[in-house]
């Protein structure tokens, strides 16, 4: 009979939980491709905006939390990178810029960050 240890127990739940992370990361992108290719005023637009905004924040309070284990500086720099998205997500949606290149890069970096 082959029992768990801890650890293994322990490391299999960091690695889903970096693989879901990943997975809506992505699925952020893809809702952004799709929005960028059907223009800043759209329904799409709308709807990536929405989900990128949402999961960030999600991202952010979890980053923000005591109980979240990675270094100090890197949950600091994510949070910045988070904010940021946030920000450009907004402008996007005010019609100040119609450009969705570096929101789709930047989200792009992190989902790579967590292959």
């Amino acid at each position: 009979m082959y029992q768990f240890s801890y650890a293994e127990i322990v490391e299999d739940t960091f690695s889903d939980t970096r693989a879901r992370e990943r997975e809506a990361v992505e699925q952020a992108i893809g809702l952004l491709r799709r929005a960028q290719a059907a223009g800043a005023a759209s329904r799409e637009t709308v709807e990536a905006l929405h989900f990128t905004r949402q999961l960030w924040a999600i991202l952010i309070e979890d980053l923000a939390s005591a109980e979240n284990d990675l270094p100090q500086k890197l949950r600091a720099d994510l949070i910045s990178i988070g904010l940021w998205v946030m920000r450009e997500a907004e402008a996007i949606r005010m019609g100040q810029t119609e450009d969705f290149s570096a929101i789709i890069e930047v989200n792009q970096t992190i989902a790579e960050g967590l292959r």
